[in-house]
């Protein structure tokens, strides 16, 4: 009975072993095979052809806001409904898209996912992109029909002398900033100044162009109105910067004296805790500590000259010396210096997410840049509402890194193009 039990049952487990070997080859194949280079090849390429897509549709976004604002500004009851329906359904899919564009940057999915998820996003942005089009070419017809062009043109020239008196003389600002700071601390309001002005000017030209049109009723004076509309817009986001930058560098000015003063605070208590730790890790701790009171006094020494640079540069330090005490320090210490770092390191995020946005706004950054962008303006969102200093001085470093991508990815596109 035995060897009959034996000759059934060696058989059966022979053929089982081979299947199971079998499927589980098989399954590995399978596996490798839906990461082979090609796989990943054509994945890559659908998902770059995805993000110009979300690229066309955010900038066609910014287009359409130029038309709501004109239409309301021009009739006064909002723009037509079709319109305002078209930019809230674009923008709704635009976020959307773009938070799933983030997941397939942030995430390591399999290719397949990788194509099936850009199929969507290029296939809904077209349809987002055609809703658009419509929208505008109704929203034309309406004009045509309900305002006419020297109404248009009129209410134009009150938002332009509206904008004039708001910037008042851009130079006085720059020249402020020039008296008592570095270059590098003004040059980009120096350059949105130049900007907003020329812009200003722009802006009259076309005003007078389509005024001149308007006179003629066979031609059509929507296309320079429309172009002043955007040589407007561009203005008044010259003009944010420049008032955000004289903002940024005025407030880092106060703030360096007890960033330095926290910075040096945290230095002797990293001291302090280094005297309780094993000879040898306490050799090591105490090296990095004398790297980081030489940094830091040598941010001394013009740090009253450049003190956005410095708060910066302080953030980054506080974030250094948390590295090098690792685990040494207690929950109490950790929470106390998470309080002391939090300000300059929120400081310093809002600086990098100004200079990203300005570089994003001018270079036509692809999509990653305005990925990395958005993840930025989330984690500062999300570091201001934290109500625990430990978490909010982690999420606002992610915050300043993110930031430091989407222009490190903005230079290097211009780079490459040039």
């Amino acid at each position: 009975m035995l060897g009959a039990l034996l000759d059934w049952v060696i058989p059966v487990v022979v053929v089982f072993g081979v299947t199971a070997i079998a499927i589980s080859v098989g399954i590995w194949a399978l596996r490798r095979a839906r990461r082979s280079p090609r796989a990943v090849a054509a994945a890559t390429a659908e998902r770059t052809r995805a993000g110009s897509a979300l690229v066309r549709l955010d900038d066609a976004v910014d287009e359409l806001e130029v038309e709501v604002g004109l239409s309301g500004a021009l009739y006064g009851g909002g723009a037509p409904s079709s319109l305002r329906r078209a930019r809230l359904t674009a923008q709704h899919v635009r976020d959307e898209s773009f938070d799933e564009y983030r997941a397939l940057t942030d995430a390591d999915p399999l290719p397949s996912e990788v194509r099936r998820v850009s199929l969507r996003i290029e296939r809904r942005a077209g349809e987002a992109l055609a809703t658009i089009e419509r929208a505008r070419a109704e929203h034309r017809d309406w004009m045509r029909t309900h305002v006419s062009a020297a109404a248009q043109v009129a209410s134009a020239r009150t938002r332009l002398d509206r904008l004039r008196a708001t910037m008042g003389d851009p130079d006085s600002l720059v020249a402020e900033l020039a008296e008592h700071f570095d270059a590098s601390e003004w040059k980009p309001a120096a350059a949105a100044a130049r900007t907003a002005v020329t812009e200003t000017i722009e802006a009259e030209r076309l005003l007078d162009a389509a005024a001149a049109l308007a006179d003629d009723p066979t031609r059509d004076a929507l296309p320079e109105l429309a172009r002043a509309e955007r040589a407007l817009r561009g203005a008044e986001a010259d003009v944010r910067v420049l008032e955000e930058t004289h903002r940024l560098v005025t407030q880092a000015s106060q703030a360096v004296p007890g960033e330095i003063g926290a910075a040096r605070a945290a230095l002797r208590q990293a001291f302090t805790i280094r005297e309780q730790l094993e000879p040898a890790e306490s050799e090591r701790l105490g090296a990095e500590l004398r790297a980081c009171e030489a940094e830091l006094t040598a941010l001394e020494k013009d740090a009253a000259r450049r003190p956005t640079r410095t708060v910066d540069r302080v953030a980054r330090l506080r974030d250094r010396l948390d590295l090098a005490l690792g685990d040494a320090r207690t929950a109490q210490q950790r929470l106390r210096g998470a309080r002391t770092a939090l300000p300059g390191t929120l400081a310093a995020a809002r600086s990098a997410i100004a200079q990203a946005e300005a570089a994003v706004a001018h270079a036509r950054a692809g999509a990653d840049a305005r990925v990395r962008l958005g993840s930025a303006q989330q984690d500062l969102a999300a570091a201001r509402q934290s109500a625990d200093p430990v978490q909010a001085l982690d999420i606002a470093r992610r915050a300043l890194r993110h930031a430091e991508d989407a222009w490190a990815l903005v230079d290097y596109a211009r780079l490459t193009d040039s």
